[in-house]
C-alpha cells in the first residue's frame, strides 16, 4: 500500500479521515495524496457566472480550500509521512476515480455521511457510488 488517496470534503468529519490516513501512512510507509474535489465552475455545468464579484468570491473560496489542503499536507510531512495536496474541480465521483487511477492509488479513504432522503435523491451518495464503480480498495469511514 504505497499510495493512499484521501478524499476530503471539509466537513467536521475530516479529522477522522485524516487520523485514519495518518495511521495507515505511518504503518505502511505510504505516500498520502490529500485530495479535495471542488464543485465545477458554473460555466462548466451550463450556468452563466454572473457579476465579477461572484467569480472573485468563488476564486477566494478555492484559494482558501487549497491553503487548508497545503496545511494538512505539511502536518503529514512534519510527522514523517510523504504527502501531497491536490485541489481538483469537477464532478465528485468521476474525479475521485480518475485521479485515483492516475496516482496509482492502492487505497481510497473517504467518509460516509448521513444525509436526508432529499439530499441523497438529488445528489446521490458518494460512498455508494464509489463502491459500485471502483476496483481500488476503499476504506469508508462512518462520520
Amino acid at each position: 500500500m504505497k499510495n493512499i488517496f484521501l478524499a476530503l470534503d471539509f466537513e467536521e468529519s475530516s479529522s477522522a479521515l485524516i487520523e485514519h490516513a495518518i495511521q495507515l501512512g505511518n504503518r505502511f510507509n505510504s505516500k498520502v495524496w490529500i485530495v479535495h474535489i471542488a464543485a465545477p465552475d458554473p460555466e462548466f455545468v451550463g450556468y452563466s457566472v454572473g457579476p465579477q464579484y461572484i467569480r472573485d468570491k468563488r476564486a477566494e473560496e478555492l484559494r482558501a480550500e487549497h491553503r487548508f489542503l497545503q496545511i494538512v499536507a505539511k502536518d503529514f510531512q512534519d510527522m514523517g509521512i510523504d504527502a501531497e495536496a491536490l485541489l481538483i474541480q469537477g464532478p465528485t465521483v468521476p474525479m475521485i476515480l480518475e485521479e485515483a487511477e492516475k496516482l496509482k492509488a492502492d487505497l481510497i479513504i473517504t467518509g460516509s455521511h448521513d444525509h436526508s432522503f432529499l439530499h441523497n435523491a438529488l445528489y446521490g451518495h458518494t460512498a455508494k457510488k464509489l463502491i459500485n464503480k471502483t476496483r481500488i480498495p476503499l476504506l469508508i469511514v462512518p462520520v
